[in-house]
């Protein structure tokens, strides 16, 4: 009886030494002999396999075209359906980011998750993994570039700056000005560009470019007005932003819900960007960013409404107007993006190099895929003899216009304001490598490695 006491109780301090350290339980498996959870494609072929996931699986198909949630759970065979599959890898899938066949990995997601909650609540929980990483290249590097002195800092223009940057990397310049020349693109007399193709081009870029470059123009920390406006400016909001008139947001957001990624992106940003207390969950800044990210090029698209450098308002475009009854609902959606603390910790956040996710709480669990692995895009390559690219693109706002073009600006206020892209120091944009430290996964490795050695030894003793 005392040894066994004594092996529970090394047990129970070996659990206890894991979660200090930051370490995830290992996978278990469930009822079928599957490790869960798996990305939902995967989900889907190991469903696929078991007669009766799949037939379950189609019968909930069937159930869900055509009928609401009540009527779903009214019917017999739907309710069993759904209650066998409660019980599949398909129930806790998820999705990543960018993964090779991410709508279809979304769209089996959405069809057991409508059926279990209907659709009908206010916040989603996110198809995607969670992000976890402690210490990104975009963060590190916004630290570099903070550590400049606050009176050049004031002078300066870090938006700029950041299109500087970009123009060093060939595929950061290439996809950026692919999105600009299409938006900017005149379409005819009456349309002056093709907001779809202009949305599929920012989509493309903020898919395909890394965090560090992509995040130095969104979320770029400005002193003065004419960094706010290019700052304002980097989406090309006369296209992909602003219309004649602004919509209704609940109507707005039933739009993004209709359709699978808008609304796999607006579950995501809710669930990252969501405030607790005065800050975002953990302080982890870099999911919140991500999945602002995600929403541009969307029914949803945000931006910032104006060129304020002081007290910045982000905000997609519409307004609560015509909302009726619905109207306290219509305020709370609008409020978490234009009174989002999360958010705004976040961009700030960013903008002095801080990251707060560094720390010993234990990460979210890692979801799972089986071969064949499917790996996120490889940084973009870097080299210092970029530093002669000029972007050609002309671009709405005057003063960069000529500037990203190589046009001379002419001696006046407009000065004060611009400068030569020319001037760029290439150590500004260290060669992105990976988003972990790999330091930091070494001491984490050594010390589990010793934690490991010495609970076997103690419960050798104790047998």
């Amino acid at each position: 009886m005392a040894r066994a006491g004594l092996l529970g109780l090394l047990l129970a301090l070996g659990r206890v030494f894991q979660a200090w350290a930051g370490l995830s339980p290992p996978a278990t498996l469930d009822g079928h002999g599957w490790q869960s959870p798996v990305d939902c494609a995967r989900a889907n072929e190991l469903c696929a396999a078991e007669p009766g996931c799949s037939s379950s699986f189609r019968t909930l198909r069937q159930c869900l075209a055509g009928r609401d949630h009540n009527t779903l759970l009214g019917n017999k065979e739907c309710r069993l359906a759904l209650e066998v599959l409660q019980g599949s890898a398909l129930h806790g899938c998820r999705c990543r980011r960018r993964m090779k066949k991410e709508l279809s990995c979304l769209q089996i997601y959405w069809s057991l998750h409508l059926g279990l909650a209907g659709g009908a609540e206010f916040y989603e929980a996110s198809p995607y993994e969670p992000i976890s990483s402690p210490l990104s290249d975009a963060f590190r590097l916004a630290s570099i570039v903070s550590g400049t002195d606050s009176a050049a800092a004031s002078r300066s223009n870090p938006c700029l700056d950041a299109a500087k940057a970009c123009n060093l990397s060939n595929d950061c310049k290439k996809l950026r000005s692919n999105y600009i020349s299409t938006c900017n693109k005149e379409v005819s007399a009456t349309e002056h560009c093709n907001r779809r193709k202009c949305r599929k081009a920012l989509r493309h870029f903020f898919d395909r470019v890394p965090s560090a470059y992509s995040y130095r123009l969104l979320f770029c920390p400005c002193k003065n007005q004419a960094c706010a406006e290019r700052r304002r400016q980097t989406i090309v909001p006369d296209c992909s932003y602003q219309e004649r008139e602004k919509p209704n947001c609940l109507t707005l957001r039933s739009h993004c819900r209709a359709e699978t990624f808008c609304r796999s992106r607006l579950a995501d940003f809710h669930t990252n960007c969501q405030t607790f207390l005065t800050s975002c969950s953990r302080d982890n800044y870099q999911a919140c960013l991500d999945s602002y990210t995600g929403l541009i090029g969307l029914d949803l698209t945000p931006n910032y409404v104006d060129a304020s450098f002081s007290n910045p308002v982000i905000s997609p475009w519409c307004s609560c107007q015509g909302s009726g009854n619905m109207e306290e609902e219509c305020e709370k959606f609008l409020k978490d993006f234009t009174e989002n603390a999360c958010l705004r910790n976040a961009i700030q956040a960013f903008g002095n190099g801080t990251d707060l996710t560094f720390s010993r709480k234990a990460p979210p669990q890692p979801l799972l895929t089986l071969p064949p692995a499917i790996g996120r895009a490889s940084a973009l390559p870097y080299s210092v003899n970029d530093s002669s690219l000029v972007d050609n693109t002309s671009v709405s706002i005057t003063c960069t216009s000529r500037q990203e073009s190589g046009a001379q600006v002419n001696q006046s206020k407009e000065q004060s304001l611009c400068s030569s892209e020319k001037s760029l120091t290439t150590a500004l944009m260290p060669e992105q490598k990976t988003l972990v430290e790999t330091k930091g996964s070494g001491n984490q490795l050594s010390f589990t490695g010793t934690v490991s050695a010495v609970l076997f030894l103690l419960v050798k003793m104790a047998m």
